[in-house]
């Protein structure tokens, strides 16, 4: 199966720029996830791989093909609807059968493809039923295996999943996970959930604003965070972003804090030298902190502003002068503390994350 380029891809809606300069290479077999925010550009640059959106400038590879310009039917390409775009008036096994006639395939040919997907989906007992028949579940079932039967290499899917309920999701995340795994197809899937894309993808193209922001595995784009958006982006709840300034380089570099906590940032691995009196920011993951106040390279005791608990999972949350530090913590721990008690964390050497304050870039 061939790798998928896109080279120097820039997308204008008149004068508004949606894309710029992107550069992005799928590889054979990955299960690439296209993840930001609505108006990020995901969608537009699924489109045009798909063929339904021009190229404003640009070029698009599938192997050694330039397809930029080809018809979205020579492309190879098959595509699942975040609205599933099923026939209302056709049974299951109809809606997996259109289109295949075109290719000029012989019936039993047909019927061999559409039973290998209704089996791999599990939904042979539905070859009979109408789409408004079906559950959301059943009806992007249906929505994928219309795409498997067209035997590509290469499948597009735009926000499958977001029309479901959160049981649903999960259900299909799996299903759609073991999917990839079986058919070892090239997958390029387009969500704003970041669960979505750490659990499905081989790598992850964090975009906003029309640009990569970084392009990494589900462990690199959450361990080291290229930039504050990213590192903003990904993890529920949000990394804590709070203000600091180096107080000195060198081996026994350190920062210090809004309210004058010190943090030991000798073990911490720059990209570059910091300048003493820089302003930076100091990435907390809510996870990383150990509960017992012990240790780290940061330690605060700080009040409860609030806590939150979501049955397996609690997060306490502390005020740290207009700004407030999650702090994820056991549900027996975070039910026996009240709000305006005080409250003791630290935090590891190993998960600290710094960022320029100005350009927003790791350190």
């Amino acid at each position: 199966m061939p790798t998928i380029a896109f080279e120097h891809i820039y997308k204008d809606y008149g004068s508004l720029r949606v894309l710029a300069d992107l550069n992005l290479s799928v590889d054979d077999g990955e299960f690439l996830v296209l993840l930001g925010p609505s108006g990020c550009g995901k969608t537009t640059l699924l489109n045009m791989l798909a063929g339904l959106q021009d190229v404003t400038a640009g070029t698009i590879r599938i192997g050694e093909e330039d397809i930029t310009e080809l018809d979205p039917k020579d492309r190879g390409l098959a595509m699942v609807f975040q609205s599933y775009a099923l026939y209302p008036t056709k049974s299951v096994r109809g809606n997996l059968k259109f289109g295949l006639a075109a290719q000029k395939l012989d019936r039993a040919e047909i019927d061999r493809r559409v039973q290998w997907a209704a089996e791999l989906l599990q939904i042979t007992p539905l070859m009979d039923r109408k789409p408004a028949h079906l559950s959301g579940g059943q009806r992007q079932r249906v929505a994928i295996g219309r795409a498997l039967v067209k035997n590509v290499d290469v499948f597009l899917f735009d926000e499958p999943l977001s029309n479901l309920d959160a049981k649903l999701r999960t259900e299909m995340r799996l299903e759609i996970k073991t999917l990839h795994e079986q058919t070892k197809s090239t997958i390029v899937y387009v969500t704003h959930d970041q669960i979505e894309a750490m659990t499905m993808a081989t790598r992850i193209a964090v975009m906003d604003g029309g640009v990569i922001q970084q392009f990494g595995t589900p462990d690199e784009v959450y361990e080291t965070p290229a930039n504050l958006f990213v590192a903003g982006f990904i993890g529920a709840p949000a990394m804590n972003i709070l203000d600091a300034t180096i107080t000195s380089s060198g081996p026994q570099a350190s920062a210090t804090l809004s309210d004058g906590t010190k943090i030991d940032l000798s073990h911490y691995e720059f990209t570059a030298n910091p300048n003493e009196g820089q302003a930076v920011k100091v990435g907390l993951r809510p996870e990383h902190f150990d509960t017992s106040g012990k240790g780290g390279v940061v330690s605060l005791t700080l009040p409860v502003a609030s806590r939150e608990r979501t049955g397996s999972d609690a997060t306490i949350f502390l005020k740290f002068g207009d700004d407030l530090i999650a702090v994820r913590a056991e549900p027996a721990e975070a039910r026996d503390v009240m709000v305006g008690d005080n409250f003791a964390v630290s935090f590891p050497a190993g998960k600290l994350n710094l960022f320029d304050a100005q350009t927003g870039q790791r350190m």
